[in-house]
């Protein structure tokens, strides 16, 4: 495997230009995804140390966005993989097309095929393995790999995934040991339903993903839907800011705020009232529970801070 090999200082493609985080931040802002020094300088070494970045916070606040704005900076191919309870390598890295190999057997036998250990080793060629998510990651460069949602996986495949970061190469035990050329851009991200053993976070370039401040928020908001009238996005955020600051079950991100900045857009709203956001409440929290502590808000109070 070529670790040494930098793609940033001597490879071709986008990633050539980049010498420094000012670099990443301006083409990552180019895609529309605006981010702080913090998580420039962690892109930037990511790319220059081929080592992942570990994303952390609450859902919708931008980890998974960052990857697919990576993807769309580099010029590089996404390629996701969504963990849940339970995953396993060989739905995380290959498998074998058994359909096809049975298929190839009953051929090869129909054809008068008798040598036992020809047909065991054209069973077992490449054609026939199916690439999951890590093992296309290997072998595409460039590429940005999403381990979305590491937190829901079990211990074992922690490790598992902590082994092949740790080399960027798998052994196949048919084929042999594949190995990246180009180690790919990886990303993961956790929830923190749970804590991640620390042996994976050390591998790994740690950033902590918060919610933003209004002037952050509505610069993200802006950016991402600027057909909306600026004030319907200042109002939105405002209140999305004064959601956060109570005892919610879950606290809305950056998501939401777009999300409900767009639904009422969508009704025509230029503005709103305490009226209309209580009524579209559902576009922006997703617990019964939220939804009536929210209606408890002085919502119109809130409004008048922006001068509504």
């Amino acid at each position: 495997m070529t670790h040494t090999h930098d793609p940033i200082a001597d490879g071709p493609g986008p990633a050539a230009d980049l010498d420094g985080p000012e670099q990443v931040r301006a083409r990552l802002e180019e895609t529309g995804y605006l981010v702080d020094d913090g998580l420039a300088t962690a892109c930037f070494l990511a790319l220059r140390l081929h080592r992942p970045i570990f994303c952390e916070g609450d859902a919708g606040v931008g980890k998974t966005a960052l990857a697919s704005a990576l993807a769309v900076a580099l010029d590089a191919p996404l390629i996701r993989l969504q963990c849940h309870e339970g995953i396993d390598a060989s739905q995380a890295l290959y498998d074998w097309d058994f359909p096809r190999q049975l298929l190839h057997l009953r051929a090869a036998e129909a054809a008068g095929v008798k040598d036992a250990d020809r047909l065991e080793g054209e069973l077992y060629d490449r054609r026939f393995l199916v690439a999951r998510p890590l093992l296309k990651a290997l072998e595409t460069q460039p590429s940005v790999l999403l381990v979305d949602e590491i937190d829901r996986a079990d211990d074992e495949f922690e490790a598992f995934l902590l082994e092949l970061l740790s080399e960027f190469s798998v052994t196949i035990p048919e084929l042999g040991t594949l190995r990246a050329e180009v180690p790919p851009v990886v990303v993961l991200t956790s929830n923190r339903t749970r804590e991640v053993h620390d042996a994976l976070k050390r591998r790994c370039l740690y950033h902590w993903f918060d919610h933003p401040g209004f002037a952050r928020e509505l610069a993200i908001v802006r950016r991402r839907l600027p057909g909306v009238s600026a004030r319907l996005a200042e109002q939105v955020t405002a209140l999305v800011q004064a959601l956060r600051s109570q005892d919610l079950l879950k606290p809305p991100g950056v998501a939401e705020t777009i999300d409900w900045t767009e639904a009422l857009d969508a009704l025509g709203a230029d503005e709103v009232d305490a009226e209309l956001a209580v009524a579209t409440l559902g576009s922006v929290l997703k617990y019964r529970e939220d939804t009536e502590r929210a209606r408890g808000l002085d919502l119109s109070a809130v409004l008048a801070t922006r001068g509504a």
